[in-house]
């Protein structure tokens, strides 16, 4: 289990990036951290790894504590592994080489089976012989991925781990990824931007503001109970309205197009987004926004209906 107690971190003397921090996660599961781009997300991950001194506060595995650069003469917890940004390849070795290097080489033919095994999960057989400077940058993020796993760590720290993948390649490897792990028992923390790190594949979802948690629970239940307008943005446009004399948060799929009641918006425009059409609208002098099947034309008067959560 992790535990982290009550940290505080900052840069020096400026203000703390990190305000007394604390929460657990247990062997094998997989907590999210989101929030706005500054917040401490990625900080947070490595003084987890031991990259950095807490000004205040313990973090334990089981029972060891954890220690930054002034108590190791090599920074970074030996069960913990720890993917940044900008991967850190070895970039005139082959992608399979690169995943070898952290295996033994006493054991040559289970390291060739691990090797493949990973190559797999990254779904990069095809690239096993290749350079790594050769490599557009989402796949060298999948190659860190699966040099990170080599050695079967106890927790493995992802930041932004699918940031320079394309889509088509991201959902698949996120399925393969993140089966694995449970598959493995490997517990995970994500650094992330994208809601489907956490709507999908997250245990616990943690988000942070003004440096503090702000709310650390399921996923579902954040999503579908935001206590404020910060929450709920971090997954989808959403809407506050006044409504009978009590403001709501709607996100767009929870306004609907209906006949006559009176919720009266006027159409300002319409966005395509593939599975439907995103319409702003004027609604009592503030822009709304809905999903909706079809687009409408501009300065259209539409009778609206708010879905109950």
């Amino acid at each position: 289990m992790l535990k982290v107690n009550n940290i505080s971190f900052n840069y020096q003397k400026k203000k703390a990036v990190l305000n007394n921090f604390s929460f657990q996660l247990n062997a094998g599961e997989h907590l999210c951290i989101m929030g706005e781009s500054g917040c401490g997300k990625s900080t947070l991950l490595k003084i987890i790894y031991g990259l950095f001194d807490l000004n205040e506060g313990t973090i334990f595995w089981n029972n060891t504590q954890i220690f930054g650069p002034k108590k190791n003469l090599v920074p970074g917890f030996k069960h913990f592994k720890y993917v940044a940004q900008d991967f850190d390849l070895m970039p005139y070795i082959s992608v399979s080489e690169n995943i070898k290097k952290h295996l033994s080489r006493f054991y040559p033919e289970e390291s060739e089976k691990r090797t493949q095994e990973l190559l797999e999960v990254i779904e990069m057989q095809a690239f096993e012989n290749t350079k790594v400077k050769n490599l557009s940058g989402g796949q060298k993020q999948r190659v860190a991925i699966a040099r990170s796993l080599a050695k079967e760590p106890q927790l493995l720290l992802l930041d932004e781990p699918f940031g320079q993948i394309d889509n088509f390649k991201k959902n698949t490897l996120r399925r393969r990824l993140f089966a694995y792990l449970k598959e493995k028992n490997i517990a995970c923390i994500v650094a992330t931007h994208d809601k489907n790190d956490a709507l999908s594949f997250a245990d616990k979802l943690l988000i942070i503001r003004n440096n503090k948690i702000l709310i650390n629970a399921a996923p579902k239940e954040i999503y579908n109970h935001p206590k404020e307008k910060y929450v709920a943005t971090l997954f989808d446009d959403v809407n506050e309205l006044l409504i009978h004399n009590k403001t709501v948060l709607l996100y767009p799929h929870q306004i609907k197009l209906t006949e006559n009641t009176k919720h009266k918006a006027s159409i300002v425009n319409s966005y395509f987004n593939g599975t439907c059409w995103l319409l702003e609208a004027n609604f009592n002098g503030n822009t709304i926004f809905f999903n909706h099947s079809s687009q409408i034309k501009k300065n259209k008067e539409v009778y609206l209906e708010f879905l109950k959560r």
